[in-house]
């Protein structure tokens, strides 16, 4: 069987590792404590060529449709405990701009595509509402057709890079009276009269990272921002959250990975009744369990990478990912600062702040019990 990565994706984590060391981890306290990672973080990013490596070159991107090199960025920044710089990049890469090369005409691409590769244009996607989480047939945002525009009112919640984000792809109702047949997807854009985002919500982790409230008042949208076909948003979403699981999934077994060797770093040099904590059977015994998890979510995660390349990753796998995954996780980094002792609890341990970031992997891109209703589903036909 052929390695997992070959040299052009070795070459790639090379890319990625320099770029990381240089641009990401001298600022991470420092965007902790502003609650913001700096805007030029997608610009330097960009300049590295880590945006858009699936974007075609002529709009350019690195003309490779290969998840695994999005798979890597992930890997390195979770190696670092960048949470927070890893989710506002994945989500521009792995999550928003497969909607730009899927379902965009040949002008929309020359507008957008080119400045999503060098970060001049940060992207977010918006979905949840107040009042509609997990039910996306049941959103309240409208846009009502008034000539070449739409008129958008209403709001959206939990919206990561919804402070920097240039352009946000938005499910809204242009059939209230319809559920799923009536979405559609609106790329609103900055600047745009009566589009706000006036709070950057407080989180419990992942402090630096831009989640936010949208606010959308008799806001007009060129109809040229029109995605696809209008009617048929719910389709494009349900088509692309596999990916977007995928990619959660895949960060989880990266993360699970960092606070492992956190831990053993840890345990090998803390002593306690005369010996290392390493030497201790219950310490070696919970290694071993964390280490056989995270070996079996990373080959299942590879499993579905490859058919996510191949076109053939179904939704209930990449729920299983999804779900397995993350909660393997929030399991792993629970163990983790266990191990660490009252050392964990202290907020300057990196542990502590991978507990933290690790809570919300279980809840955003679908909570653990949707992706185990989408698996149970299928698995009955029901």
């Amino acid at each position: 069987m052929p390695p997992y990565y070959d040299e052009d994706h070795d070459a790639f984590r090379a890319l990625v590792r320099s770029f990381t060391e240089r641009e990401v981890v001298p600022h991470l306290a420092r965007w902790d404590d502003a609650r913001l990672v700096d805007r030029d973080l997608f610009t330097k990013a960009g300049a590295a060529g880590l945006l858009g490596t699936q974007v075609p070159a002529e709009h350019g991107g690195g003309g490779v449709d290969d998840f695994r090199f999005n798979q890597v960025i992930g890997e390195e920044l979770a190696r670092v405990g960048a949470a927070a710089p890893a989710l506002s990049i994945t989500l521009h890469n792995d999550i928003v701009l497969p909607y730009l090369l899927r379902y965009t005409t040949d002008e929309q691409k020359a507008r957008w595509l080119a400045g999503c590769v060098s970060g001049e244009l940060v992207t977010a996607i918006a979905m949840t509402e107040p009042d509609a989480g997990s039910d996306l047939a049941g959103i309240r945002a409208t846009a009502r057709r008034d000539g070449d525009h739409y008129v958008v009112d209403g709001a959206k919640t939990f919206i990561t890079n919804g402070i920097h984000a240039d352009l946000v792809v938005t499910a809204v109702k242009t059939d209230p009276t319809a559920r799923h047949r009536g979405i559609s997807l609106l790329v609103i854009e900055r600047g745009m009269d009566g589009f706000t985002r006036p709070t950057k919500l407080d989180k419990i982790g992942l402090d630096a990272q831009d989640t936010a409230e949208l606010f959308f008042d008799q806001v007009r949208v060129p109809v040229t921002n029109l995605l696809g076909l209008e009617g048929e948003g719910f389709g494009y979403l349900m088509s692309n959250l596999a990916q977007e699981r995928l990619s959660i999934a895949a960060y989880a077994v990266a993360g699970a990975e960092h606070a492992l060797g956190l831990t053993v770093d840890y345990c090998t040099s803390r002593r306690a009744f005369g010996k290392t904590i390493a030497d201790l059977q219950a310490t070696r015994f919970t290694i071993a369990e964390l280490r056989t998890e995270i070996e079996v979510g990373r080959a299942f995660v590879h499993e579905c990478v490859l058919a996510l390349n191949a076109g053939t990753l179904t939704a209930e796998r990449a729920a299983m990912a999804k779900w397995w995954c993350t909660e393997m996780h929030k399991r792993c980094v629970d163990e983790c600062l266990q191990l660490h002792g009252g050392y964990g609890y202290m907020r300057e341990q990196p542990i502590a702040k991978a507990f933290l970031d690790t809570r919300v992997t279980t809840i955003y891109g679908g909570t653990t019990q949707i992706m185990k209703e989408i698996v149970g589903r299928a698995e009955l036909r029901t």
